[in-house]
């Protein structure tokens, strides 16, 4: 009797087998089934890294230098513990990368929360490259992991206006803007904040190396064509980004990215933000724009095609 029951059942488990790998097999066709997100997150940083690497190339912008440039020294900070090298593009989240910077060489267990924004801008705790001798710089070039984040272009541009112009930062709000003023208008003690198109025309006036860092050109604050960056983040992808460089410099684990903001009740720049600032200016300072941080475009493969950018993104 058990040896029927078992020549009865015997095909049917088997048939059920064949189909449940059939199954399998063809949901992992339809849906690409458990897809490894850090193989998608590794598969993108290799695109961003060919992409990077074919426009260095094609642009000649590979150069060959004993010495690293001061200026792209001074945006590069230093983790020891970690060997770590971020390199600071003001409005793409630097305020907060330098924060984890804080935390990861302090021993006071802070939280992101508690550092403020001016302390963590000012504090020489946090060491740039410049700081050591050439050999040194070399050195950690070559052994520590290196991180650089991008944004849009024109995004940061208007969060770089909105951040340092429409607010009372001293220098900013008074020294910057009464030059802006001086160029622009009959009379600087006129009280009227600056224009986004002010603001963009006396970018323009003056040369790209010589732009202050919060809109100078990201390839300039950075160099990626002779540093060759580990990872290259982006602001779109900040969070997926971030979490991938804590781990990938063995972070601890319960260290994130923190999604602080200094002015917290003012919404963040985005492309709805964005177009509305853009449609400011006339075609002739769009194409001038274009031309200003045509290299970031092309690096860090963002679109020129604005309108169409932020209507999907915004």
């Amino acid at each position: 009797m058990n040896q029927k029951v078992l020549v009865f059942l015997l095909p049917n488990f088997l048939f059920g087998i064949l189909l449940f790998g059939f199954f399998c097999k063809r949901q992992k066709n339809l849906t690409g089934a458990f897809p490894d997100p850090t193989e998608d997150w590794l598969s993108i940083q290799n695109d961003r890294k060919s992409t990077l690497a074919s426009v260095c190339q094609k642009n000649k912008l590979l150069k060959l230098r004993s010495k690293l440039d001061s200026h792209v020294a001074n945006q590069l900070f230093v983790e020891p513990k970690h060997k770590f090298i971020y390199c600071e593009v003001p409005k793409v989240g630097c305020s907060n990368w330098k924060r984890i910077i804080f935390i990861l060489q302090s021993d006071f267990g802070a939280e992101a929360s508690e550092i403020e924004h001016d302390h963590i801008h000012q504090t020489s705790l946090i060491k740039k490259l410049a700081s050591y001798s050439p050999a040194t710089q070399k050195e950690f070039l070559g052994n520590y992991t290196k991180v650089m984040f991008t944004r849009h272009p024109f995004e940061r541009l208007v969060s770089a206006y909105r951040d340092k112009l429409l607010h009372s930062e001293p220098y900013y709000s008074v020294t910057v803007a009464n030059q802006i003023k001086a160029m622009f208008r009959k009379t600087n003690k006129s009280s009227e904040k600056v224009s986004f198109q002010e603001f963009v025309s006396f970018i323009l006036a003056k040369p790209p190396n010589s732009l202050d860092i919060h809109w100078k050109p990201m390839f300039l604050l950075c160099d990626p064509c002779n540093i060759h960056y580990d990872i290259l983040g982006k602001y779109e992808t900040l969070g997926l980004d971030s979490e991938h460089v804590l781990r990938v410099i063995g972070a601890p684990e319960s260290l994130h990215y923190p999604s602080l903001k200094r002015y917290g009740s003012e919404k963040r720049t985005n492309g709805d933000i964005t177009l509305e600032y853009l449609r400011q200016l006339n075609s002739e300072q769009i194409e001038k724009i274009k031309r200003l941080y045509q290299m970031d475009f092309l690096l860090f493969n963002y679109t020129m095609n604005y309108e169409d950018y932020f209507s999907l993104n915004g």
